[in-house]
């Protein structure tokens, strides 16, 4: 627990448990066309940019219609990414029942297989935010991001590690739930790593084929530019999620908590965890968008099946409540969050001062 947080009373946690299912309850009763509207107009942006962005790679020959045209493929492919794959895999959306919305049928234009991504995001990092052994999502298994945390010479190249995650976020998001760490330790077989491999497998031959095959095949003559365009539009989105997604989970301020603390959590304790464990990131309605919303990443995980474009309306009362119970709701710009992120990256890189690790 840090030091700086208050030791809610079981009376306290449960007032907070109260309040917050409230404001989950105020806008899940009012879900209607509204939300459906709002889902469905990212579906045609992100369509519509994808159409005109290839359009202007593989039929143009001027530079500038180049990199207008890899913009608007990286515009379609982070708001597909960030605001309709992402949010209706967490079924934000199930209550319309429309197949083209249901988290159990949604694929999204990535390497990584919405199935596996259901399990360690939806399920384990959900459950288990920020719980260290749990939750291998905080550092995805390669960086060290906290004191309490063990140390290893490995770490000492951890802003080379950051730096590969970042551009190729997409491949490392992807194989995150083999856990090829089980392999390299003895704890998982050949066999069952290489049956754990085959989803992600076979989307990266599917992902790498469309991209990097057929697209660039089509236009003939244009081919090495599609090809290019294509690398240089997932690149964007593989940088920006990244950004996004280490703002709203490592930034200073956030917490990490030992299984043992954690071993008889109510609702309401689950709650706290959600919040000193994220962080927000401010900026405008156009920003939240490009960030799928997770801008409001206090929000998100505390209510994750909620449309995330409803997070803002709500974000007020959340922070009004942490107010009242002496939580910290930790929001900063863009620039100060991740400042924060790479200073962390580069400080626990090396030993830390205490002798020995909170917890294991």
């Amino acid at each position: 627990m840090n030091a700086a947080r208050p030791r809610l009373s079981r009376t306290q946690v449960a007032a907070l448990q109260t309040e917050l299912d409230a404001v989950r309850d105020s806008v899940m009763s009012t879900l209607g066309e509204r939300d459906v509207a709002h889902i469905r107009k990212m579906i045609r942006r992100a369509r519509g940019s994808a159409i005109a962005g290839r359009a202007m790679i593989g039929l143009g020959l001027d530079p500038f219609s180049f990199v207008v045209g890899v913009a608007a493929l990286a515009h379609a492919k982070i708001v597909e990414n960030m605001e309709i794959g992402h949010n209706v895999m967490h079924g934000q959306y199930d209550w319309t029942n429309d197949p083209a919305l249901n988290s159990l049928r949604y694929e999204w234009d990535n390497v990584c297989d919405a199935g596996m991504w259901r399990h360690f995001h939806n399920y384990e990092h959900h459950t288990y935010t920020n719980i260290l052994g749990k939750d291998r999502d905080f550092g995805y298994t390669i960086l060290r991001l906290s004191d309490e945390q063990k140390w290893h010479p490995f770490f000492l190249f951890q802003p080379l590690w950051n730096a590969i995650l970042a551009l190729a976020f997409e491949f490392g998001v992807g194989g995150h739930d083999i856990q090829a760490e089980r392999l390299l330790n003895g704890t998982m077989s050949w066999q069952e790593f290489k049956a754990r491999s085959k989803p992600f497998h076979r989307k990266i031959r599917k992902q790498l084929a469309k991209d990097y095959v057929l697209f660039p095949l089509l236009t003939f003559w244009n081919a090495p530019r599609v090809l290019l365009g294509n690398l240089l539009a997932n690149l964007i989105r593989n940088l920006w999620s990244y950004a996004i997604i280490f703002c709203g989970h490592f930034p200073n301020g956030t917490e990490v908590f030992s299984e043992e603390e954690t071993r008889d959590e109510t609702r309401g304790d689950w709650y706290v965890r959600q919040i000193v464990g994220s962080a927000n990131i401010e900026g405008s309605r156009t920003f939240h968008i490009l960030s799928g919303h997770l801008s409001h990443q206090i929000e998100h995980h505390l209510f994750p099946d909620m449309p995330a474009h409803r997070y803002a309306e709500i974000a007020s009362q959340v922070r009004a409540i942490c107010a009242r119970y002496g939580l910290a709701y930790n929001t900063a710009s863009f620039a100060r969050q991740y400042g924060t992120v790479l200073a962390k990256v580069f400080r626990h890189a090396l030993p830390s001062r205490r002798a020995t690790p909170a917890f294991a």
